[in-house]
């Protein structure tokens, strides 16, 4: 019985072990973005909250209840945060972008508190400026940071 003609060299017993660890690296990445995105950090949680509170001081605008402008601008004011480990992750993919990130936040936070105070005073026409700069911070963190905060975190989705 002849033996077969094999075309291909023998495997280099490195390359066997970088395959390998190619593989292992692969396999642990893709295990590991997985779990993120089946579990939603909670800085998700957060900014769904702060979205249904932006939502509702529309409506409450265009009624002219001040009242309630005034009760949700603080929770805008003052959103909840993520717990601190969830915040060590998110700052160290920030990286140097963290000062950018947290200059976004005071003004969303400095907004919404001039919204506040606009709405007790019942100055509609202040109320929607200071929603304007509210909702201009939102749009111009969400610009910089969301999609590749999506994309780190969640895979894409």
């Amino acid at each position: 019985m002849e033996k077969p003609v094999s075309h291909f060299p023998p495997p280099h017993p490195f390359s066997t072990i970088a395959l390998l660890a190619a593989l292992v690296v692969t396999s642990t990445g893709l295990g590991a973005q997985s779990i993120e995105a089946a579990n939603p950090m909670v800085l998700r949680s957060v900014m769904q909250g702060m979205g249904r509170d932006m939502q509702a001081v529309t409506g409450a605008i265009s009624s002219e209840d001040w009242a309630l402008v005034a009760e949700l601008a603080p929770k805008i004011a003052k959103h909840a945060e993520p717990p601190l480990s969830e915040k060590m992750r998110i700052l160290a993919w920030l990286g140097a972008d963290a000062g950018k990130f947290r200059v976004f936040d005071g003004q969303v936070h400095d907004a919404a508190n001039a919204m506040g105070e606009a709405a007790k005073r019942k100055d509609g026409q202040a109320v929607i400026a200071a929603f304007s700069r509210t909702q201009q911070s939102c749009l111009a963190c969400h610009q910089g940071f969301r999609h590749s905060f999506v994309d780190k975190f969640y895979g894409g989705r």
